[in-house]
């Protein structure tokens, strides 16, 4: 069966989100395909530097999706994180995204958005949702204590 993996980094400074704009133009969080070799944690991170410029700390997860079809599956993974310093969101465009930027969960609504779940999320987020520990994802065969 054929697999694709994806991490998702929901990284929230306050009542602010973290999105990136598409080279479509839609908005996003920080996410893409894991690449070889890579732990889903380590994704979420290099991807949110590689498409906003910020770095970011994983502080725990929120969901861990699965979605099965006829052609493979897909495992996605939405992090829990915040900004390490006060590096702000790139705004020039570069191979990965045309810019970066915190947005409130109503400014996210007034802009094309790539997934609809951006503002469930949001709401999620803000209104408590439970964070599981990053432990949560270990390679097989980890020691149990």
């Amino acid at each position: 069966m054929q697999a694709w993996c994806f991490a998702v980094a929901v990284v929230r400074m306050g009542h602010r989100f973290l999105l990136v704009q598409e080279k479509d133009g839609t908005w996003y969080f920080p996410a893409g395909r894991l690449e070889l070799g890579e732990t889903f944690s380590k994704a979420a991170v290099r991807e949110c530097m590689e498409e906003s410029g910020v770095p970011i700390q994983l502080t725990g997860i929120y969901r861990v999706e699965h979605s099965p079809s006829r052609e493979g599956a897909r495992f996605r993974v939405l992090f829990a994180g915040h900004p390490v310093d006060d590096t702000q969101p790139r705004v020039v465009p570069n191979a990965d995204t045309n810019g970066a930027r915190w947005v409130t969960r109503d400014e996210a609504i007034q802009l094309p958005l790539r997934g609809v779940e951006v503002p469930d999320v949001m709401r999620s987020v803000l209104g408590g949702a439970p964070q599981y520990p990053t432990r949560l994802l270990l390679p097989e065969l980890s020691r149990w204590d």
